[in-house]
C-alpha cells in the first residue's frame, strides 16, 4: 500500500515537473523543474528494486542539471537564465502533438496484452540488467569506465598550473604558502 502511494506521488510529481518545464518562462526554473521530474523517475526505478540503476539516474541527472545551470550562468545573455523567454514556437501545434502522443502511449499501456509472469524474480536484478544490456562486454565496459574516470582525474591534475609543491616549496616546509594568485587558501 505504501509503495503504491509513493509510486503515484512520484508519478504525478514527475508529470507535473515535465509540464512545468514548458510552462516556466526562464531557463533556470525550467532546469529545476526538469531535475525534479527526472529525480522522480529515478525514485520510480528505485521502487522497482533496481537500486543501482535508480541511484545512477539520480546522480547522473543531478550532475547534468548542475552543469547545465553553471553553463547558463556563464554563457547566457540573460543572467542565470532568469529573464522571461519562451521555448515554444508553435504552441498550438506542439500541444496537439503532445496530447496525441500521450493518448497513444496511454492507450498502448492500457490496451496491450501484457504477458503473465513466469518463474520467479531474479536474485540479483542489477547483475541481470547489466548482462542483458552489455552481454559479454560487461568487463570491457567496466574497464572503459575506470579508464575514462582516470583520464578525467589526470586531465584535471594536468590542467592546474600549480600544486602543493609550488605553494609550500619542494620539501613542503614553508611556513606560509607562496601563492602566485593572491586571495587563495594560503593568504
Amino acid at each position: 500500500m505504501l509503495d503504491d502511494l509513493i509510486f503515484w506521488a512520484l508519478a504525478l510529481l514527475a508529470v507535473a515537473g515535465g509540464v512545468m518545464v514548458f510552462r516556466f518562462d526562464s531557463m533556470a526554473r525550467a532546469t529545476y523543474a526538469l531535475l525534479t521530474s527526472l529525480l522522480c523517475v529515478g525514485g520510480e526505478v528505485l521502487l522497482l528494486g533496481l537500486d543501482y540503476l535508480g541511484v545512477v539516474i539520480v546522480l547522473m541527472m543531478t550532475i547534468e542539471m548542475a552543469i547545465m545551470a553553471v553553463f547558463m550562468v556563464m554563457y547566457m545573455m540573460n543572467p542565470a537564465g532568469l529573464m522571461p523567454m519562451t521555448m515554444l514556437h508553435n504552441k498550438r501545434g506542439s500541444a496537439v502533438i503532445c496530447a496525441g502522443v500521450f493518448a497513444a502511449l496511454a492507450a498502448g499501456i492500457l490496451l496491450a496484452p501484457w504477458p503473465a509472469r513466469r518463474g520467479k524474480p531474479s536474485a540479483d536484478p542489477t547483475m541481470d540488467l547489466g548482462l542483458s544490456l552489455m552481454g559479454p562486454q560487461m568487463l570491457t565496459m567496466m574497464t572503459l569506465g575506470f579508464s575514462l574516470f582516470a583520464t578525467i582525474v589526470a586531465t584535471v591534475v594536468l590542467a592546474t598550473r600549480r600544486g602543493r609543491y609550488d605553494r609550500f616549496g619542494d620539501d613542503l616546509k614553508a611556513r606560509a604558502a607562496d601563492d602566485p594568485v593572491r586571495g587563495g587558501v594560503g593568504r
